[in-house]
């Protein structure tokens, strides 16, 4: 069977990407950044608090991680409730020890139920990326765009209120986003979005209501893909992690700063046997001068700034 001629007709078919959003960009031939305190690498940790309603929402699809077997699901239901109410204190606790503050991507509903926990990660010098509503709240192509705009509105909204001031980062589930989503970030006020992987340093976005950053968030080394997906141990997450800092610091002394985001998830890396592994990994980037963390919003004004 022939395709139809239509096929052939692609607009954005040409040379280069198929999108206006940004120019391509040789890695290695970047202008070289300095990263503050003469840290050659900067980690930039991730941690994903979701809520997962009881019936998830196949519309546009599942988000990763949620409700499996028959209504209702408890066993998955109460496992990832575990992040929520043991997980995400033992990852908090490990950053603090060392002093490192991070990002945390929150559903919006999770300060509405939990806002005692909001204000933990709030006092701890933490920031509060947004993150949906809840994990039925994906966004795919072919959404209403006016419902997605009331969604990133209700999650933005609903975090400035419980934190007191409105998040500069967004996070989509799953990383999935529409036609519309940057630009309806953008005309929201978000500084930046964490969505496109395709880099490991930040870049300019441009959508037809101005730019907006990409702070690419690696899928590759969550730990949801190495220990859940791939059913790997904590040790061969926590020596990848070490291998990747290596690699990217021998790159910063040639080509400068560099950027390692750590993505987390609490009801996976907060498990008893797995967070000594973890805080060990996060005690030795602390003790190499040449590393280390910082939020999101830190790293996107220090490369703003440049």
């Amino acid at each position: 069977m022939s395709l139809d001629p239509s096929y052939l007709e692609y607009p954005k078919r040409r040379r280069g990407m198929d999108h206006d959003y940004y120019p391509y960009s040789n890695f290695f031939e970047r202008k070289p950044l300095q990263w503050f305190n003469a840290k050659k690498l900067l980690i930039w940790p991730v941690i994903s608090l979701e809520y997962f309603p009881m019936v998830p929402s196949d519309d546009p699809f599942r988000a990763p991680g949620h409700m499996q077997t028959a209504y209702p699901d408890y066993r998955h239901y109460t496992a990832r409730e575990y992040g929520t109410r043991i997980g995400i204190y033992r990852l908090l606790g490990a950053f603090e020890k060392v002093g490192a503050k991070i990002s945390v991507a929150t559903n919006s509903v999770i300060a509405e139920r939990y806002p005692e926990l909001i204000a933990d990660i709030l006092s701890g010098g933490h920031e509060i990326i947004a993150h949906s509503t809840d994990m039925n709240g994906t966004i795919a192509g072919g959404m209403d765009e006016a419902d997605e705009k009331t969604l990133i509105m209700e999650s933005l909204t609903a975090l400035e209120k419980a934190t007191g001031a409105r998040p500069r980062g967004w996070l989509s589930i799953a990383r999935s986003q529409s036609f519309n989503t940057a630009k309806l970030l953008t005309e929201a006020g978000v500084d930046y979005m964490c969505d496109w992987a395709n880099d490991e340093l930040p870049y300019t976005f441009q959508t037809q209501a101005g730019p907006i950053s990409n702070l690419p968030l690696n899928h590759e080394l969550s730990d949801r893909q190495i220990i859940n997906v791939q059913q790997q141990s904590v040790d061969s997450y926590a020596q990848q992690m070490t291998d990747a800092a290596d690699w990217l610091l021998g790159e910063a002394d040639k080509f400068g700063g560099r950027m390692l985001p750590m993505h987390l998830t609490p009801y996976i890396m907060g498990l008893p046997y797995r967070i000594s592994a973890f805080e060990k990994l996060i005690a030795d980037f602390a003790d190499r001068p040449d590393i280390g963390f910082a939020r999101g919003d830190t790293i996107i004004d220090s490369w703003s700034g440049q």
